[in-house]
C-alpha cells in the first residue's frame, strides 16, 4: 500500500463508552476534489502518496490505512436550547491521531463517511455542497488566523445523495486538535457516570491544557479560549449559525460550518441559518450564546469539583475577558495601537452608524479613511461625523498616517468567504465544474493582501445575489 499515516490514537485508548469502533462505508467512484498539501506537509503526510489511487481510497473511507482506529465518537448537546441527551458522530469517523513534525497533536476524521449508530436515522453522507461550504470557510478563517479546524481534502464519492433533490455525494477530510466538545462532557455528565467523566477530563487536560491544575484548570482553559474566539468571529463579521453544546469544542477551534456565515451589510442581529427561527444565534448575541454554553460545560464538571465557588467565579468571568478580547480586536481594526478609556464607546459608535448606513462590514474596515469608506454608507454623513472623532483619536497615536493604513490592512481583510460567491462555486461544481471553488480557495489563502485580479470577489452581493438563509446540509 503506498499510502502511509503515522498514527498514535489516543482517544481510541479511551473506554469503549467513548465511541463506537467501526470502519467508514465504501463509496462507488472516489475521485479528488481538492488536497490541501501545504497542511498535509504541516502534519508530516505525503502529499503525493494521498493523490495515488491508494490514497484517494483511504480519504473516500473505502480503505483504511495501516494503524487507523476508526470510530464514531458518542456526545450529547443542547441544539438551540434543547436537550438532546445522544448526538454523537452521525456521518463521521474519526480515523485516528497525527503528531505532526512540530510536536502537535491532531485528529483525522472523515465526514460524510457513511452511517453510525449515532445517525438517528441520517444516511450519514454528505452531498458535494456542504463538503466545499466547509473546505472554502474553514480555510479562509486559517488564513485570516482564527482558531479552526482545517480541510485537509474533499473527494467527490461518485454516489448519489438524496436530500430535496439528488445530488452529487462527497466526503470532507476534516483536522482538528481534537474533536472533544461541550457536549462530550455533557454526555457522561448526564449518564452519572463520573468516572468516564474523569478519565475524559483527565485526557482533555493532557491534550489541551497539560500545564494546567485539574478539572478547574481546564474550565479556566475553556474559558479563556472561547472568549478570545468569540471576539476574532466577530471582528470577522462572521456568524456561526448553529452554536449548540456540541458545536463548541473544548480545544477553542471553530467547529461545524453548516449554516455560517460572513455579514454583507452589518447588523448586529442578522441571522443566516434557516433553522434559527428565534435568531438565538445572531451575530451580536454570539458572546451571550457562548457564557450559556460554557455554563453547561461547569454544570457538566460539578461532580468533580470540590469548590463550587471557584468555578462560579471562573465562570463569572467570560464577560469580561470576552469585552477584553473584543476591545483589543476591534481597537486594532480602527487603527489604534495604545489602550485609551473611550475606545470602546468610539468602536460601538462606528457599528451603529454601520447599521444605520447598512455599510458592507468588511470593505468599510478596509477602507477606513478614505472616501471608499464613505460611499459604503446609504447616507455618507454618518460616517463623516465619525470620522471627525476618529481622527482627533488617532492624533494621540504614535504613528503616521502611512503606518496606518499598512496597519489596517494587515488587519482588516480585502477578501472574506462571502456567502454568494460560495453558493455560485457549488452550483457550478454541482454541474462538474470546480473552477469557481478552485479560484474562490485561492483568493481566500491570502485575504489580506491586495486581491488583483481577484477584485471581484471583494464586491458585496448585489439584490439578486443575496443569499438569505444558509443551511446545515444534512
Amino acid at each position: 500500500m503506498s499510502i502511509h499515516i503515522p498514527f498514535d490514537n489516543s482517544y481510541a485508548r479511551l473506554d469503549e463508552r467513548f465511541f463506537t469502533k467501526m470502519n467508514p462505508t465504501a463509496v462507488k467512484a472516489p475521485s479528488l476534489i481538492a488536497l490541501n498539501a501545504p497542511l498535509a506537509a504541516d502534519l508530516g503526510l505525503d502529499a503525493d502518496a494521498l493523490t495515488t489511487p491508494d490514497g484517494i481510497a483511504a480519504l473516500a473511507g473505502n480503505l483504511v490505512p495501516d494503524g487507523a482506529a476508526p470510530l464514531a465518537q458518542v456526545y450529547a448537546g443542547h441544539q438551540f436550547g434543547g436537550w438532546s441527551p445522544r448526538l454523537g458522530d452521525g456521518r463521521a469517523i474519526l480515523l485516528g491521531e497525527v503528531v505532526s513534525p512540530d510536536g502537535q497533536r491532531f485528529d483525522i476524521q472523515l465526514k460524510g463517511s457513511g452511517p453510525t449508530p449515532y445517525s438517528r436515522m441520517g444516511d450519514g453522507r454528505a452531498w458535494v455542497g456542504p463538503v466545499l461550504r466547509e473546505y472554502i470557510v474553514s480555510e479562509a478563517m486559517h488564513a485570516l488566523g482564527v482558531p479552526t479546524t482545517r480541510a485537509l481534502a474533499a473527494v467527490s464519492t461518485g454516489d448519489i445523495v438524496l436530500r430535496e433533490n439528488p445530488l452529487p455525494g462527497a466526503i470532507l477530510t476534516r483536522v482538528a486538535s481534537s474533536h472533544i466538545r461541550v457536549g462530550t462532557f455533557q454526555y457522561f455528565a448526564s449518564q452519572k457516570d463520573t468516572e468516564a467523566l474523569a478519565a475524559l477530563t483527565d485526557h482533555a487536560l493532557a491534550r489541551h491544557d497539560p500545564d494546567a491544575q485539574g478539572v478547574l484548570g481546564l474550565l479556566d482553559g475553556v474559558i479563556q479560549r472561547q472568549a478570545k474566539l468569540i471576539a476574532q468571529w466577530m471582528g470577522f463579521g462572521f456568524v456561526h449559525g448553529v452554536m449548540n453544546t456540541d458545536n463548541m469544542t473544548v480545544s477553542g477551534e471553530t467547529i461545524d460550518y453548516g449554516p455560517c456565515a460572513f455579514l454583507d451589510s452589518y447588523h448586529p442581529m442578522q441571522v443566516f441559518s434557516s433553522i434559527d427561527q428565534q435568531g438565538r444565534y445572531a451575530y451580536g448575541r454570539q458572546p451571550d450564546m457562548a457564557m450559556w454554553n460554557l455554563a453547561q460545560l461547569a454544570t457538566s464538571l460539578l461532580p468533580l469539583i470540590d469548590e463550587v465557588e471557584t468555578a462560579q467565579a471562573s465562570l463569572d468571568r467570560f464577560p469580561e475577558l470576552f469585552r477584553a478580547a473584543w476591545i483589543e480586536t476591534f481597537r486594532a481594526k480602527i487603527g489604534l495601537q495604545t489602550p485609551t478609556e473611550g475606545d470602546g464607546a468610539l468602536i460601538e459608535d462606528l457599528l451603529t452608524r454601520m447599521a444605520q448606513g447598512q455599510a458592507d462590514f468588511t470593505n468599510t474596515f478596509r477602507a477606513l479613511g478614505t472616501d471608499k469608506a464613505r460611499a459604503e454608507f446609504v447616507d455618507p454623513a454618518l460616517y463623516d461625523a465619525w470620522d471627525i472623532t476618529w481622527r482627533e483619536r488617532l492624533a494621540k497615536e504614535n504613528t503616521t498616517p502611512e503606518d496606518r493604513l499598512k496597519d489596517l490592512h494587515h488587519t482588516n481583510p480585502a477578501l472574506i468567504a462571502r456567502t454568494h460567491r460560495i453558493e455560485q462555486a457549488i452550483e457550478a461544481a454541482v454541474a462538474g465544474d470546480f473552477a469557481p471553488f478552485e479560484r474562490l480557495s485561492k483568493a481566500l489563502r491570502n485575504p489580506f493582501s491586495d486581491p488583483g485580479e481577484m477584485a471581484d470577489l471583494a464586491r458585496p452581493p448585489t439584490e439578486d445575489e443575496v443569499v438569505a438563509q444558509t443551511f446545515c446540509g444534512t
